[in-house]
């Protein structure tokens, strides 16, 4: 054979070889795409189902926002139940699995921990009671949506495609599982029902004397912006016999007491805004509302864009017309306008729980002292599945007041009360806000609704407002500091029942037609002592809301918007002010650079603001510096401490750097002066190293939107990046009201007047489905990035899908 023959055999070989695995690959990529095509949602067509009493059509628009109508509010359950299975059942299947502690079955090891924490409070069981003790109106409801989720699942072609990707395969939903939705809402909006915040303090008391532990909590009176009542007395500095750092003064150069001060610089923290302002000054007499609920962020979004339409007789035209977002995993609509009344929610950062200290019966363990003897204490062995691996056992010891999960400062056990973990706090009466037909009754509604206590406000189309507390669960507390830990075995005290509609703290029809909320303090007296303080934010989010509704006198939807978005840095400005003054006479080159780059103070949390984060960064490094030594003696009793979360620290820093008490200044620094430059000096340094020095270090380089699906962390970044929003610059940030950080910020942006919803607006991000392959991946999500006024209403309808009654 010739060298060319054999030359031409190999390349035919090479080529059938090149051919086989080419058709290999587009084989592969066939089944791939069938298999992720298979798992979209159904759009169009008619579908029998069994159970309906009357057909019920499923239409979408542009944006994936599904009109549901129907003849009963019941069937509507069981078609939003269906729509939200075909598009986020995973999401759903999530947050029930988190409260329940049961998310390593289907993920692994890397959820165990969590795990663990959540199944401390036997969630599933609570949910469970809580859903025996419901109304049968309530149960039926329920039950229709559970049996609307599980044939809109069974009617996907393939299981939703991340459990393709997990090897899982999806579990029915359970009645009971709408209720762990709620649990994890009690979870991200209670501080993961561990209550670290009060553990933490108690520590702060145990080595601190309480002056200094009272001083290095106040809140700053500067910023607050209550509803009603006074403002905080001005944090006062001990006096100087009480305190002395300069004496044993702890090593504040650690990394440990680094990651500990954190909470104390603001971080993000689940929360909201919301505001409203009367009829009078609307220009139509309908009053407006504006609601952003700040949540961490993800792809899809946490919301469901939805309109309900159903008879009414009590509705304008016998035709109950709802707008929102509805909560997947649940029947209801969360916030939104009914045509009578819009309201919207944000959290209100009550105290809603109470360590609880735990005396053992020395001769037996397995009993404790309650107020009338000794009780038993009630164990349980958790077993929770881990995929791929044994069954981890968890032991859940119970008392009457709940599980034993810490120790106090000095060893006893300690149990936690927690409003979450008792079946009294889960119901679904928030559906009735659906046909509230004005400010008064949605009030009167408030104290029975099934939820985490809430700032509720609400609009009404004939012009007036109002503001209560939303929730069933305010503990009514007698014979204990709810600050501290607390023994209750004392006959009349701890937790005494709950708050009647009576003792609730109710506004309507303020003076000057204007209310707002931002988790900050809304009240004083007897109704702060009722709602109690689980850490309010500091309030320079609210002042800068209440000051731009001052600002004018006449508003529209898309001026609420503006006041979302507000990205005004007011409360750096004092900041910046003391930067360029510590600098004024520094010589050192880089100091004169960042003193340069930040004369001009722009004053916005804009993407291409440089000054504003040089500002920031300098007052973050002011914070650590200060309060390093007060966290560092705490550290040497207690290892694991961390400043209390929930609680800024900004009253007392800025009270100690403009006062100067050399008593309470870290000893490592001659003066407070020093101090300061070298706080500067960490500015310089950190950020004048990287690419480009400190002119190049923009806000929007550090504060990007980082909006991710669940799983793509566990993909290669180039695939990752279909699954995720485009990684983008966000204005915005902590103390503003456009609140945003990365993977953190506002979960959707409402504005209406109650009967001019045509007017209305409601932006999102990350999407209405979870599929990459849906035209509604990321719909509507530029607009949010881009602050752009997307419509409440829903656009024309694209697709339908009609369930019928299936034939007896």
């Amino acid at each position: 054979m010739t060298a060319t023959s054999t030359r031409k055999s190999r390349w035919r070989v090479l080529r059938a070889l090149s051919l086989a695995l080419l058709a290999l690959l587009a084989v592969a990529f066939v089944v791939l795409w069938w298999l992720l095509a298979g798992s979209r949602a159904r759009l169009d067509g008619t579908r029998p189902v069994a159970g309906l009493a009357a057909p019920v059509s499923i239409g979408r628009d542009a944006l994936g926002t599904v009109t549901i109508e129907g003849a009963n509010r019941t069937d509507i359950s069981y078609a939003l139940g269906y729509a939200h299975a075909q598009e986020r059942f995973f999401a759903m299947d999530l947050m029930r699995r988190a409260s329940a502690g049961e998310l390593s079955a289907l993920v692994g090891p890397a959820a165990l921990k969590a795990d663990l924490d959540h199944r401390r409070h036997r969630l599933r069981a609570v949910a469970a009671a809580a859903y025996a003790q419901l109304p049968p109106a309530e149960q039926r409801q329920l039950e229709r949506y559970r049996d609307g989720v599980n044939a809109g699942l069974a009617d996907l072609r393939v299981s939703p495609w991340e459990y393709l990707l997990l090897g899982s395969r999806p579990q029915p939903w359970r009645t009971e599982d709408s209720l762990l939705v709620i649990a994890a809402m009690y979870l991200d909006l209670n501080g993961g029902g561990r209550n670290e915040r009060e553990r933490r303090i108690a520590q702060m008391r145990a080595v601190l004397p309480g002056p200094v532990v009272d001083f290095l909590l106040a809140p700053d009176p500067d910023w607050e912006a209550p509803l009603s009542g006074r403002l905080s007395r001005a944090p006062v500095i001990p006096a100087a016999g009480t305190f002395d750092l300069r004496q044993r003064a702890p090593d504040t150069a650690s990394t440990a007491l680094a990651a500990a001060l954190a909470p104390a610089l603001d971080a993000p923290r689940p929360g909201s805004n919301n505001f409203a302002v009367a009829g009078r000054l609307s220009g139509n007499g309908a009053a407006l509302l504006a609601n952003d609920m700040h949540l961490g962020l993800r792809v899809p979004n946490i919301w469901f864009r939805t309109r309900l339409r159903y008879p009414d007789a009590s509705a304008p035209g016998g035709r109950r017309d709802i707008n929102g977002v509805s909560l997947p995993g649940t029947p209801a609509i969360i916030v939104g306008s009914n045509g009578q009344i819009a309201w919207g929610f944000t959290n209100s950062y009550g105290d809603w729980q109470d360590w609880v200290r735990v005396r053992r019966d020395p001769a037996d363990a397995s009993r404790y002292q309650v107020a009338d003897g000794w009780a038993s204490i009630e164990t349980h062995q958790e077993h929770i599945r881990i995929k791929g691996q044994p069954d981890a056992v968890l032991k859940v010891e119970d008392t009457r007041w709940g599980p034993i999960m810490a120790a106090d400062t000095d060893g006893t056990p300690l149990a936690l009360a927690w409003i979450g973990g008792r079946a009294h706090g889960y119901n679904l009466d928030l559906l009735q806000l659906e046909r509230a037909p004005d400010v008064a009754a949605a009030l009167d509604l408030a104290p029975r609704l099934g939820i985490p206590p809430q700032n509720l406000l609400v609009a009404d189309r004939a012009g007036h407002i109002g503001w209560t507390i939303a929730g069933n669960s305010i503990p009514l507390r007698a014979g204990i500091d709810p600050r501290l830990p607390s023994d209750w075995s004392t006959p009349g005290s701890g937790w005494q029942g709950w708050a009647a509609p009576a003792q609730y703290p109710r506004i309507e029809n303020p003076a000057d037609g204007r209310l707002w909320t931002a988790n900050n303090r809304t009240v004083d007296g007897d109704a702060l002592a009722l709602l109690g303080n689980g850490g309010h934010d500091l309030g320079a989010r609210a002042q800068q809301i209440r000051d731009d509704l001052r600002a004018r006198a006449s508003f529209t939807p898309g001026a609420l918007l503006d006041i979302q978005l507000d990205d005004r840095a007011l409360f750096l400005t004092r900041w910046q002010r003391l930067l360029q003054d510590t600098l004024a006479d520094n010589r050192d080159p880089a100091l004169q650079a960042l003193r340069r780059l930040t004369a001009t103070w722009g004053g916005r949390a804009a993407v291409d603001s440089v000054d504003y984060r040089l500002v920031r960064a300098f007052r973050d490094q002011v914070g650590k510096a200060v309060l390093a030594p007060f966290a560092a003696r705490v550290q040497q009793r207690y290892a694991d401490f961390s400043w209390p979360g929930e609680n800024s620290a900004e009253a007392a820093v800025w009270a100690l750097v403009h006062r100067q008490p050399m008593a309470w200044l870290d000893p490592k620094y001659p003066d407070w002066h020093a101090l300061l430059v070298d706080a500067a000096k960490q500015v310089a340094d950190e950020l004048g190293r990287q690419p480009g020095g400190l002119a190049a270090r923009s806000w929007g380089e550090r504060n990007r939107a980082g909006i991710r699906h669940p799983l793509s962390a566990a993909l290669p970044s180039w695939l990752g990046r279909f699954i995720d929003m485009p990684e983008q610059p966000i204005p915005g940030d902590n103390n503003m009201p456009h609140v945003a950080a990365p993977g953190f910020g506002a979960s959707e942006h409402l504005a209406v007047a109650p009967g001019q919803e045509a007017r209305g607006i409601l932006n999102m991000p990350g999407g209405q489905s979870d599929h990459p392959l849906s035209p509604y991946f990321g719909a509507g999500h530029e607009d949010w990035v881009e602050g752009r006024p997307t419509p409440l209403l829903p656009g024309p309808t694209q697709h339908t899908l009609l369930l019928q009654p299936a034939a007896r």
